[in-house]
């Protein structure tokens, strides 16, 4: 079989010159966060030093992309793992193997890192075995391990459908916040932000942000608040970016930010007024959003990466991530 060049490019300028996002549709595994318009905002605004992007080709077809960032002798996926929940390469599933066999040789020839940490791979996805399968036919030391989970939440017909599924407490515990909220406010209502308001809307979501405690208090400090507000300005026109609120009495008691990615939503972000916490307004919320994403027939409600209760208290069934350590032997 001849062998597959591997096309390696340095240049900022790929992202809009060599668009890899039909890849990315090709993929079941790609989502929002592999597409090159979500890692040039990852990258202008928390990169480190020049992306590396590694293009697997088979005369004049492309078989899959794959982003990395290389550090101080380590080599990463780009997206940081802390808020950018899947990483890796995309490309059509039936190229997989072939693919990581080349993309894992080609990474191991270059002199720039000697540690490779491979985060965001689901382990249900074909990558991770495939990554696993190549990094070792090239002679690399493996270790294999977990970058935490990423509970999933299928969404049936209706909101009916959904309670039904649910075992008996939790279904009674949802039933009784919602009811509780809405007979202590009862103006309490859905809302979501628009183009023309996302300005005013954006900086309601960072005040509740950063009214939390602790850690989740300092996440939205002005970097990161940059970078939401060009996530939003650069996907809300074509509904990908969206901003949702609980709003009562004019104010808004709870928010969330996600995606529409094909028939999946990723929620990305949320926050509540911690004074109303008595009243769980940000449980309420959630299964607002619930009711309204099945009212769009969307498939599923990915709550990405992480181990809060709260998205157990929903019904979502985690999936673990894997991750890569690799080294040169």
């Amino acid at each position: 079989m001849r062998r597959m060049p591997v096309d390696w490019t340095d240049d900022p300028t790929a992202f809009r010159s060599r668009d890899w996002t039909s890849l990315v549709m090709s993929d079941p595994d790609g989502t929002l966060f592999h597409t090159p318009r979500y890692l040039k905002l990852y990258w202008e605004e928390f990169g480190s030093g020049l992306p590396h992007v590694a293009f697997v080709e088979e005369g004049a077809e492309t078989l899959s992309a794959t982003a990395f960032e290389i550090t101080d002798g380590v080599a990463r996926f780009l997206g940081g793992s802390e808020i950018t929940d899947y990483l890796g390469p995309v490309g059509p599933p039936h190229q997989r193997e072939r693919a990581a066999k080349e993309l894992m040789a080609s990474l191991a020839s270059r002199g720039d890192w000697d540690t490779a940490d491979l985060r965001g791979l689901p382990l249900e996805g074909g990558w991770f075995g495939a990554l696993v399968a190549g990094a070792r036919g090239a002679a690399l030391q493996v270790e294999t391990g977990d970058d935490r989970v990423a509970p999933l939440l299928p969404l049936p017909i209706s909101l009916q459908a959904y309670l039904a599924g649910l075992p008996r407490k939790l279904r009674h515990e949802i039933r009784r916040k919602r009811r509780r909220l809405l007979e202590a406010l009862p103006s309490a209502r859905f809302v979501e932000a628009t183009a023309p308001t996302l300005v005013d809307d954006m900086a309601a979501f960072v005040q509740l942000h950063r009214s939390s405690m602790g850690r989740k208090g300092r996440f939205m400090y002005p970097g990161m608040e940059l970078f939401f507000r060009r996530l939003a300005d650069a996907f809300i026109s074509d509904g990908t970016f969206r901003l949702v609120f609980l709003e009562a009495d004019g104010t808004r008691i709870a928010g969330a930010v996600g995606f529409r990615d094909r028939r999946r939503f990723l929620l990305y972000n949320s926050a509540y007024d911690h004074a109303r916490s008595a009243l769980s307004p940000g449980i309420v919320l959630l299964t607002m959003l619930i009711e309204e994403l099945i009212r769009e027939d969307c498939e599923a409600l990915d709550l990405l990466k992480g181990d809060e209760e709260y998205k157990h208290r929903l019904g979502a069934t985690p999936r673990r991530i894997g991750r890569l350590l690799l080294r040169r032997r």
